[in-house]
Parts: structure tokens; sequence; C-alpha cells
């Protein structure tokens, strides 16, 4: 029988859900697992929102003290699943505390943020794992193996996009995700660092780039009371948007291929609009999350007037057997965060790091930093 392993997550919104959900689901997917998540205490400020988690998902107490979970020795590793501005306090004083930590992206507000909360991880010895959660989908993966085994011959240039229609809203409340001091970026850390973290899985270092950005809701309205995900809340006190809704990015790859990166959460008529398209020398592979379970492959020896093919990924796709039995069943956006916390907890099992770890969260921030000073200088920018 699998040793329990006493969890906890801090910050109970959209998030944590997902988070709890995910290791609830772990024995019935990787049922070999020598660790077996057990939900020990949930987190959350807002009054009433921990109870109701730990009703719903079986968490044995809750608090609304985050640090009453570094304290308790009942707590092997913790989930960080709360706003940006938290995510260093929280971050070290869990590792601190001897604590695993599975924490989401961007990992705070910079890269000096990102740093200090990998440097605590380092220092005390535990596993940490970022959110990144895109680049776990088997298609992506299998995308990744065609680009590494060279079957799209040398890799010229790719396009990534992800497009959100979630701040599109005008009557879209002012949350903290719109402040400078507890969302720092907008667009940038929330969806462009997925398109970093995928831009880097697929093709590698990024040597050089230079970015636009803009604000194209400038005013929202403040919420009356606490809020969950996107609410809306038409008529409150206007105030301020204070970071991007935008961004526009070239890439130079240490490869010498090209690249574009393109974010943005008011684009009216996209919902979850992400993917990528890398072009090489002999052919292309192209994805999109919302058919997150196939590929458009081209490869040969034709060049001109090459056809392209829909393969649909099955067992022999990353982790596509854990789920489906054969190719063409559909695997979605939560099976990507059982696979998440399946690697963070092999990584605890074994003391050793399986999948996205803190140094991927400091790559992705240093190059978010350098797309925000090349968006404020006008000039190329050396991550």
């Amino acid at each position: 029988m699998a040793d329990a392993l006493g969890v906890a997550v801090v910050g109970f919104g959209w998030m944590g859900r997902v988070h709890s959900q995910a290791y609830a689901r772990l024995p019935h997917h990787y049922p070999r697992l020598p660790l077996r998540p057990r939900l020990v205490t949930v987190a959350e400020e807002v009054p009433g929102r921990a109870e109701e988690a730990a009703e719903r998902f079986g968490f044995a107490s809750a608090t609304r003290d985050w640090r009453e979970v570094a304290a308790d020795p009942r707590v092997q590793a913790v989930s960080v699943t709360a706003p940006n501005f938290l995510h260093r306090e929280i971050g070290v004083a869990m590792a601190e505390a001897g604590k695993h930590l599975w924490i989401e992206k961007p990992v705070g507000l910079t890269a000096e943020d990102a740093r200090a909360v990998a440097d605590a991880v380092t220092r005390s010895g535990v596993q940490g794992t970022v959110g990144f959660n895109y680049r776990n989908a088997p298609a992506v993966e299998a995308a990744r193996e065609l680009i590494v085994n060279g079957e799209l011959g040398t890799v010229t240039h790719v396009r990534i996009r992800l497009f959100s229609d979630y701040a599109a809203h005008p009557d879209g409340a002012l949350t903290w995700r719109y402040e400078r001091e507890r969302g720092g970026s907008g667009v940038l850390g929330d969806l462009a660092s997925h398109g970093v973290d995928l831009a880097r899985f697929l093709l590698g270092d990024i040597a050089a780039l230079t970015a636009d950005t803009a604000v194209f809701v400038p005013q929202r309205a403040r919420p009356s009371g606490a809020t969950a995900g996107h609410a809306l809340a038409a008529g409150g006190e206007p105030g301020p948007v204070e970071n991007e809704d935008y961004v526009g990015c070239l890439l130079r790859f240490a490869s010498g291929a090209r690249g574009v990166l393109e974010a943005c959460r008011v684009s009216v008529g996209e919902q979850n609009a992400y993917g990528f398209e890398v072009h090489g020398t002999r052919g292309a592979v192209f994805w999109d999350f919302r058919r997150m379970n196939e590929l458009k492959v081209s490869r040969g020896t034709t060049y001109q007037d090459q056809p392209v093919s829909t393969v649909y990924v099955g067992p022999g796709a990353g982790e596509f057997a854990a789920f489906q039995p054969g190719a063409a069943n559909a695997m979605g956006y939560d099976d990507l965060k059982v696979i998440e916390a399946c690697r963070f907890v092999r990584s605890i099992a074994e003391g050793t790091p399986y999948g996205t770890t803190l140094a991927d969260a400091v790559h992705s921030a240093t190059v978010l930093d350098a797309m925000a000073e090349s968006a404020r200088s006008g000039r190329w920018v050396s991550p």
C-alpha cells in the first residue's frame, strides 16, 4: 500500500480547486505511485471559503492563515495557488519549513521573486514544481520529439499565440490581477509566461527579443466584496488598469531560429485560443489547445506543396496511456494538472525532479522581465 503524503492547498480560487482535484485523482490514473496524497488542510483568507472547500473536497481542517500551514507537522507538501503578490512570501516560507512546493506560475511579480523561491527550495533540499501545464499535453510532448529527432529538419521559425476574452468585458471587476502591486505584470505573467515556457520547451533558450505592450481597457469598476475568477462589477467606483492587456514579441533563439509570441486577455471572440506553429527546413507541426489531442504535421522531402496530415495522439505519447486507451479519445485541461501532480509526487518519492521546476520559472520570469524592459525602451533586449 502506498504511503500517505500530507498535502495542503494555500489559496482556494479556481486553481486551488484544480489542484485539490488533481491530488484526489492520482490513485485512479497512477495507482503505482509510492505516495498517496492526503488532503490535510486548506488556507484561504476570504471568510468561509476555506471551510466550504474542506467540506466539499475532504480536507481534514481549514484555516484563514497560511502561516498555520507552514507550522503544521501533518503537512509535507503544499500547493500555492494564491495571488501573484503572495507567491514569494508563501513560497519561501513553505520551503524553509521543509515543505515540498507545487506553486503556480509566474512565481511572484518579477524574476527576482521567482529566484528567491527557487533559492529557498534549493537551500532546503525540498522538491519544487511550477504550474506550466501546457507542456504536459501529450501532443505537445510528441511535437517536441518531432523537433528534437530532426523530423522537421532545422527549425527556422515559430509562432506562439495565447488569446483569451476573460478580460474583454468592460464591466470586468478591477481585481488584484490588474494592479501592479498585487498582480505585477498583466497578460505577461498570466498568459505569456506559458508561451515563454512552451517556446523554451520546444526550441531551447531565447537569446534576444523585442516587445510591445498595450492597455486596451484602461479603467474597470472596483468590486464591492470578495471575487472569484473573472467577475463583473458594473457600477462600482472606476479605477485604472495598471498592467498590460496585450503583448507582441519578436524572438531570436540561441539556435538561430526566429519566433513571434503574442498574447492578449481582451480578445473578443477568442476563448483559450492557445497554440503554436513550428516550421523547419523539411516540415512543420501545428498545435491548438482547443483540439488538445491533435497535431497537424507536415514532413517529407517534397518541400513545395507538401501536404499536412492530422495526427491523433495516443498511448505512445507522453502520459496519454494513464488516461485513455486509444488515440482520438479526448483528454482535457484538468488532466494536464493531474500529470503535473503526478510528477510533483514522483519527485518527492524519488528525490529527483520530474516535470517543470523552479529553474524553469526563473527562466520564464527572466524573459518576461526582458519583454517589459524592451516595451519600455523600444530596444532589443537579451534575457
